[in-house]
């Protein structure tokens, strides 16, 4: 989250007419993130996180916003969506598709134990299963068609050694057929900071706006190469069995995950090497906004593609 679109108090407290959550007592930008513009809202009544979504095609914003609602009817801890006075989720201001949705409570935990990464493990497998109820379709916006695109932007930034081992990734990536894995709604960014911890428990899971149809598995990688990994990229053996486990338990791994699961972590450290090479060598402008290290994700890479050992997905 960051903020591209400033929004004043004024032009605020007028749009919250159109919402019975009285009247604006405080407005505070957001500066973590990198793709949309986010701000704290404190109303007489309650508090909220108001998004401006910057680039996001107002047809394809529907779809996050009823899945947060279909997850949150599901008891699980995401943040609910508040509808305005025409019963809309969706709204304009400073010309840029809105929402707000509710706080949750707590803090991220940026140094997580075997145990935080247990309950993550048994939250993602939860939304995996209640995201099979959910009737709207959407492909994963950061897909296998979006990292060959993205690969092709970004190449020509590149120096010669970097841009080999993306036309070497993104090659090996071809041969896999992710289709051919279990299928559902996947949040597809689910790393520590976009986790609320209050004390034990899991406060809230936000950030959707890159969730889409996909492999399952490909959920889980992401998570796991973030949640369970050192300092120098490398994975825990601890807390990635933590997790894993904790996952299977509810929603047990299939032979043909098992086979692809060293690929699928490679797939997952490309999809975030990408993005941070775009945002840190095509950047948008924006009031506040936050480039992370694309050097992290290709340490991962290269950690997830060499002789490193890999957790192996319980049988």
């Amino acid at each position: 989250m960051s903020v591209f679109t400033p929004v004043t108090d004024s032009d605020l407290a007028a749009w919250l007419g159109n919402y019975a959550i009285g009247r604006l007592d405080s407005l505070q930008g957001i500066s973590a993130g990198v793709q949309n513009s986010n701000f704290f809202v404190n109303t007489s009544l309650g508090r909220y996180v108001l998004t401006l979504f910057e680039t996001m095609p107002r047809a394809e914003l529907p779809f996050y916003l009823h899945l947060m609602a279909h997850l949150a009817r599901h008891g699980l801890p995401v943040p609910a969506p508040i509808a305005n006075r025409d019963n809309e989720y969706l709204g304009t201001l400073s010309g840029k598709p809105a929402v707000l949705v509710s706080r949750l409570a707590g803090r991220s935990e940026m140094a997580p134990t075997v145990a935080h990464c247990a309950r993550i493990g048994a939250m993602l497998a939860g939304l995996h299963l209640a995201g099979l109820t959910f009737g709207r379709k959407q492909a994963n916006p950061r897909g296998a068609e979006w990292r060959r695109d993205c690969a092709a932007r970004v190449r020509p930034q590149l120096p010669a050694d970097e841009q080999a081992e993306l036309d070497a990734e993104i090659a090996f990536q071809a041969g896999f057929d992710l289709a051919a894995l279990p299928q559902g709604v996947i949040h597809a960014d689910l790393f520590r900071d976009n986790v609320l911890w209050d004390g034990d428990y899991i406060g809230g899971v936000i950030d959707f706006y890159f969730a889409g149809h996909d492999a399952l598995l490909f959920d889980v990688a992401v998570t796991l190469n973030d949640w369970c990994a050192a300092a120098d990229g490398s994975l825990d053996p601890a807390r990635s069995g933590a997790l894993l486990a904790a996952y299977a338990e509810s929603r047990p791994f299939t032979a043909g995950e098992r086979a692809a699961w060293p690929a699928m972590l490679r797939a997952a450290a490309l999809r975030f090497w990408l993005s941070r090479l775009e945002d840190f060598h095509l950047p948008r402008a924006g009031e506040m906004v936050l480039v992370k290290d694309p050097g992290e994700y290709r340490r991962i890479l290269r950690l997830r593609a060499g002789a490193a050992p890999l957790p192996a997905l319980p049988g």
